[in-house]
């Protein structure tokens, strides 16, 4: 009796296991129409996220978490994303898409990414901290998984927010 009790709950134990495993790499939501399915398998994020003000035209850099240094930053050549300067793709409700690799600490430089990518020359960091517009600038910011799992990104986005599905991202920074 006891090595079935004994078998029982390594049987139930494992089905919770694989259940909670299965959970945390892949979620869904439904929409309207169809599912979009939220894959956290590793690869690019997908980063979303609104701001305190329009900071669309301007480069970003990651602060440390005490916001006292930056500790990445683009260079001029890398200010691109599919040839184009990478600039956040406009979303509903004012939300943005990252393009260029931002995180929950970031900040916004007072310069665009037009005259950015026109420098012949990275600049420092202490320069750059000194350009700093905005070292707070984040309303909210989530991580809605592997960016390459999308069937049509930006309309499956759209959903996910018109239908209150960003609950299934990961929330990174709240206000």
């Amino acid at each position: 009796m006891k090595s079935l009790l004994f078998i029982l709950s390594v049987l139930i134990l494992n089905a919770c296991f694989t259940l909670k495993k299965s959970n945390t790499a892949v979620k869904e939501t439904e929409t309207d129409k169809d599912k979009v399915v939220l894959d956290f398998k590793a690869g690019p994020p997908t980063i979303i996220y609104k701001t305190k003000k329009d900071y669309n035209q301007f480069v970003p850099v990651i602060l440390s978490e005490d916001k006292s240094k930056i500790v990445s930053y683009p260079h001029p050549k890398d200010v691109f994303y599919k040839g184009e300067l990478a600039y956040p793709t406009e979303l509903k409700s004012g939300y943005l898409l990252d393009n260029r690799g931002i995180n929950s600490n970031v900040a916004f430089l007072n310069i665009t990414y037009e005259d950015y990518s026109k420098l012949e020359k990275a600049l420092i960091p202490d320069e750059l901290f000194l350009m700093i517009s905005d070292k707070d600038p984040l309303i909210e910011i989530y991580n809605c998984g592997n960016r390459y799992s999308f069937k049509n990104e930006i309309s499956d986005l759209n959903k996910l927010i018109e239908n209150n599905g960003l609950k299934s991202c990961k929330c990174l920074t709240k206000e």
